[in-house]
């Protein structure tokens, strides 16, 4: 095989063109909704909606982390970000969660943006595989969302 073949740009995956169209369709909603309130209510709705339709595992840490994070971070708003639960502060999104089966992967994912107030040093975790929620885990989620927001 070539150089030229081996380094051919093969595209977007269907996952990641999938995850776009759901993004799109989510800026869409939210530009045509009312009140601040009702913003709110709706994006809390639909990305409870769509927890349950994940698969079980994601669904089961899904809506763990959902509360571990209404829980630990009150502040936060719920909404949906690429098909994903996310949560926000001032309209910019604070952390989420990723399912494994988003895009076939082994793990799920709990991760931050450089939004969230986590830097330590030079380097610093910004996402973390998640297999299951044990007190630990969402003990140490809590701990997180915390230091994110302060």
């Amino acid at each position: 095989m070539s150089s030229t073949e081996s380094s051919t740009y093969e595209g977007f995956t269907a996952e990641e063109r999938a995850a776009m169209k759901e993004h799109a369709q989510e800026q869409k909603k939210a530009a045509r909704r009312g009140s601040r309130a009702d913003k709110a209510a709706e994006a809390e709705r639909d990305m409870l909606a769509k927890i349950a339709e994940l698969q079980d595992s994601d669904r089961i840490m899904a809506e763990r982390v959902h509360a571990v994070v209404t829980a630990s971070a009150p502040a936060l708003a719920s909404k949906l970000w690429y098909g994903m639960p996310a949560y926000a502060l001032d309209g910019k999104i604070i952390c989420h969660f990723q399912p494994a089966a988003k895009f076939k992967t082994r793990y799920a994912t709990f991760g931050f943006s450089d939004q969230a107030k986590l830097d330590e040093g030079a380097m610093w975790p910004a996402a973390f595989a998640l297999t299951e929620m044990t007190p630990e885990v969402e003990a140490r989620i809590g701990a997180l969302v915390k230091q994110a927001v302060s």
